[in-house]
């Protein structure tokens, strides 16, 4: 029988060589954009299930050297017959997503499962009947380096007995390991819909004081010509409280100062980040009448020239 072809390197918009991280990245970026939660526009729902009969074959190493065995001339859409010996199906729930697996996949795959439609998931995915899941969770610095455990409360939709979208509110309990930055993940077992895992991708919080630069911290530090001339003790604000650097004399404007061990938290047994001072000499916007008179002293007798 002839099934339409599915080029899933095109559906996640990777090349036929790409990596690994580089097919789990193309794909975390396409579920998050067209995941029917999010994304109502008409077609985001196929689109967000043929996203993920891709990934499930193109993450798994097994899979995905039976599907390029197929051979790269094939179009997407293109009519194809499975070769001898590889036909057979097998349904898949997506869950939340809704519907099954394509016929092109069953009709590659089939020979995964035993019993051919009458089949279990978990002969093919080892005991997981949906894709994991992954939603943002957005945490301040300041919860970074306290850690602990935090509630999160989300909303969920998905598909009851009758094929209708279910809503429900769930909560659960996350504990924060030392060790997150931007973009790490927190896997909570089971969680996901239909017993899948759920992923937590941190988001950073804007900071009103730092940028942040994988576990480092970098914060302005706006200091006086004469301090940065001469050198001298400055106050600067860390995450949990004030220390004071040391400025050393000459100093210059854009100059970047460390903070040893005062950033973000690393794993247990690994030091923590730095906190990056970065210098900004400000001139005052107005002089006294003392201050102009020494100003025009030191202009008088240094033999400084900037411009060489």
């Amino acid at each position: 029988m002839a099934v339409s072809y599915k080029d899933y390197y095109e559906i996640l918009g990777v090349a036929r060589t790409a990596s690994q991280n580089d097919i789990r990245k193309a794909y975390r970026a396409l579920a998050k954009k067209y995941h029917p939660d999010v994304n109502k526009s008409t077609g985001s729902e196929e689109k967000y299930k043929e996203i993920n009969e891709a990934y499930e074959v193109l993450k798994d190493p097994e899979k995905r050297s039976k599907y390029d065995t197929l051979g790269s001339n094939w179009q997407q859409g293109q009519d194809f017959t499975p070769p001898p010996g590889w036909e057979g199906g097998v349904h898949v729930d997506f869950g939340d997503g809704g519907g099954g697996f394509s016929d092109f996949f069953q009709s590659i795959f089939g020979g995964f499962a035993q019993g051919g439609r009458g089949a279990t998931v978990q002969d093919i995915f080892r005991g997981r009947r949906t894709p994991d899941e992954e939603m943002q969770i957005e945490l301040t610095l300041e919860e970074l380096l306290k850690g602990g455990t935090r509630t999160l409360a989300f909303d969920r939709t998905e598909r009851a007995a009758d094929g209708r979208p279910k809503k429900s509110r769930k909560t659960v309990n996350v504990n924060l390991p030392l060790g997150l930055t931007q973009g790490s993940r927190i896997r909570l077992k089971g969680q996901g819909a239909g017993g899948s895992d759920l992923y937590l991708v941190i988001q950073l919080a804007r900071h009103p004081r730092f940028e942040v630069e994988g576990y480092d911290l970098v914060t302005p530090l706006r200091v006086s010509p004469w301090e940065a001339a001469l050198g001298a003790g400055i106050p600067v604000q860390t995450l949990d409280g004030t220390v004071t650097m040391r400025l050393p004399a000459g100093t210059q404007n854009g100059k970047r100062l460390r903070l040893k061990g005062k950033g973000l938290p690393r794993r247990k047994g690994a030091l923590p980040g730095d906190i990056i001072v970065r210098v900004e000499v400000v001139v005052p916007p107005k002089l006294s009448p003392r201050e102009r008179e020494l100003m025009e002293a030191l202009s008088k007798e240094s033999s400084f020239n900037p411009r060489g």
